[in-house]
């Protein structure tokens, strides 16, 4: 029989045996700007997180009418639109024309399937109780249960906002930040995902931090965006459904 410590340390080892992430020639490339060396790669990525999350805060691009849906399922699904176009297609599109390099380096790929989908799939069991319970806090079904609609709306809602955040956070920048900075890459890139989180009820937002970097590594762990996808909108679906179930006739 195997030792209680043995187990660990093989666990302990399987879930730090992530691929490497060497940098390409077009990776290490470098430009100056007035002396800076800056790598040309992980500077656009952050320049272009930088300018769609404040086009997204500014809503420029939304029509009048999204203010007066608010936070219904209407208004819902006409800002994951608009963010499946800004942060998805456009980084995609930077990813492939830009860089000129493949969207699998940057998350869009299966991954390490075994791993990624053992654990997910434990990490949705491990949150699904706080999330029922988070869903009972007051200020969380005020802001959550005017969203709640019928379940395939609801999914299409959340995979649309949430794949395309996945990939502007976890996929372009942090791979992109992988290969010009190592691991402390999924760091840099949890900030920006905290940040675009401010205006949700307080816990949420604290909550973001360690969540984030959870979903980035494991990105980093799986090579892959599609397992952090899946829990994310798992998780964002169950809250919004148990705030509507728990808020007041």
């Amino acid at each position: 029989m195997a030792r209680p410590g043995s187990l660990v340390d093989s666990l302990r080892r399987w879930l730090a045996d992530a691929p490497a992430y060497p940098a390409s020639d077009a990776d290490r490339r470098e430009i100056d700007v007035l002396g800076l060396r800056l790598p040309w790669r992980a500077t656009v990525a952050i320049t272009v997180v930088t300018l769609v999350l404040l086009v997204d805060h500014s809503r420029a691009l939304l029509p009048d009418v999204a203010d007066s849906l608010g936070r219904s399922p209407m208004g819902m699904r006409i800002v994951a639109i608009e963010r499946f176009l800004l942060f998805g297609l456009l980084p995609f599109a930077v990813v492939v024309l830009a860089f000129r390099d493949r969207p699998s380096r940057y998350g869009i790929a299966v991954g390490d399937w075994r791993a990624g989908a053992a654990l997910m799939l434990v990490g949705c069991a491990v949150m699904t109780p706080l999330v029922l319970w988070f869903a009972t806090l007051p200020d969380v079904r005020s802001y959550y249960a005017s969203s709640v609609e019928p379940l395939p709306g609801l999914v299409l809602t959340n995979a649309l906002d949430l794949t395309a955040g996945e990939f502007l956070f976890r996929g372009f920048l942090t791979f992109t930040l992988l290969r010009a900075i190592g691991p402390a890459g999924v760091l840099v890139a949890t900030m920006p995902f905290v940040y675009v989180h401010l205006g949700k009820p307080d816990l949420e937002v604290y909550s973001t931090l360690a969540g984030g970097l959870i979903y980035g590594w494991l990105a980093w762990r799986t090579r892959s965006i599609l397992w952090g996808a899946i829990g994310h909108v798992y998780i964002l679906t169950l809250v919004i459904g148990a705030a509507g179930a728990a808020a007041p006739a």
